[in-house]
């Protein structure tokens, strides 16, 4: 019999790999909540406009991620 591959590796890898993407979340998240504080303080003259904005952004990132998944 041949030696069998070591899986531990693997394993390992498989841990951390949904550590990376939580903390890559939890920064996302800081920043959206620093970014809708300062956009609150400034008022509601500059709000519908970055409501706009983002809203267009969303829009475009989702019809984008569509049009990939259908390649």
């Amino acid at each position: 019999m041949g030696e069998s591959p070591t899986l531990a590796g693997d394993a390992l890898l498989d841990l951390v790999f949904p550590m990376w993407q939580f903390v890559i979340g939890a920064l996302v998240l800081v920043t959206l909540v620093v970014s809708v504080s300062r956009l609150i303080r400034r008022g509601p003259s500059r709000m519908g406009g970055a409501m706009l904005l983002a809203g267009s952004a969303v829009i475009g990132v989702a019809v984008l991620g569509y049009l990939v998944q259908l390649l």
